[in-house]
């Protein structure tokens, strides 16, 4: 794991919401630095700021202040660093979602070469591309299959897979393992911790499912807008995987 390269990092982001005795803190200078090769955990109850940590990182909402850096580029101080935000989450950025989101009227090949279809590569390059990674993720034998006829963990294997169709460098899951069972969801885990590692990636979960928190190498709490990180779970990994 190259911890020294941080693909996510974020200094004293803060996010309000409203104004006068309506205003909101919904995160209050958060710093967070995520690093090629890590699955890192972040926790915390409803209304804590995790899935608006999430989409400022993912560049769907402005903060109010702070910064922010995305594989080594600085894309918000103060402001948008980047005139298209659009084409910015689709070069750097991969989302993985609680429910797949896969579109219904396309099958499983056409769901992932959709997205670097995108971005200019042509319709052959791209299916070579969603081939290619549904044999990584081994649901090749679905390729082409209809989302409505995927098993729930057969379906999120193929929402991993478009999100890594462009060769993103992150990867921002929330909640991804809920809507699964405990055996599918530590398979789903372990998938990621693969792509981190072999793909050199920066993978952010937002979860609250107890039954993966084993699977990350750091983990973060938010509550009240603030984060804190849990120091024995890092040491806990390491020890694990000796």
């Amino acid at each position: 794991m190259d911890t020294s390269r941080a693909l996510v990092e974020v200094e004293d982001l803060s996010k309000h919401f409203g104004a006068g005795e309506a205003r909101v803190v919904a995160l209050d200078q958060v710093s967070l630095r995520v690093c090629a090769g890590e699955t890192v955990g972040l926790l915390g109850p409803s209304g804590s700021g995790k899935s608006t940590l999430l989409n400022i990182i993912g560049c769907i909402i402005e903060p109010t202040s702070g910064k922010l850096w995305l594989d080594g580029d600085l894309v918000y101080d103060g402001r948008w660093l980047r005139p298209d935000l659009r084409r910015l989450r689709l070069e750097k950025i991969g989302f993985i979602f609680q429910f797949h989101n896969l579109l219904p009227f396309l099958d499983v090949t056409e769901n992932i070469s959709v997205v670097p279809q995108l971005v200019g590569v042509s319709v052959a390059h791209a299916t070579h591309r969603a081939v290619e990674l549904l044999s990584y993720l081994d649901v090749a034998h679905r390729k082409g299959a209809m989302p409505s006829q995927l098993s729930g963990g057969e379906a999120q294997r193929v929402a991993i897979a478009r999100a890594l169709a462009n060769h993103p460098r992150i990867i921002l899951a929330d909640e991804p393992t809920a809507a699964l069972d405990s055996e599918r969801a530590g398979k789903v885990m372990d998938l990621l911790r693969k792509i981190a590692r072999e793909q050199h990636a920066a993978i952010l979960v937002v979860t609250h499912d107890e039954k993966v928190f084993g699977h990350f190498d750091r983990i973060f709490t938010l509550r009240d807008g603030k984060i804190q990180e849990i120091p024995e779970r890092r040491s806990e990994r390491k020890i694990g995987a000796q």
